[in-house]
């Protein structure tokens, strides 16, 4: 049983993380300063961007998101 309960805890993680990672950009783009990340031609600035972003490929871009959080809030 236990088994077949880890990849739906892992999948809830990851959509709860999705979801609160929306509104947390939501909040930095109604506020006027916005979440980017930029490598190469990929730019990521948009609140549904960041979402889709970690809901896919949650191991690469969850912690690039706290990154690039960390770094604007620390430089205002």
């Amino acid at each position: 049983m236990a088994v077949l309960l880890a990849p739906v805890l892992v999948a809830l993680v990851v959509v709860s993380f999705s979801v609160w990672v929306y509104a947390d950009a939501r909040r930095w783009v109604l506020a006027g300063t916005p979440v980017v990340f930029r490598l190469g031609s990929l730019t990521i600035t948009t609140p549904r961007a960041w979402a889709l972003s970690c809901l896919l490929i949650f191991v690469f871009f969850a912690p690039i998101y706290s990154i690039a959080r960390r770094d604007w809030t620390t430089s205002q």
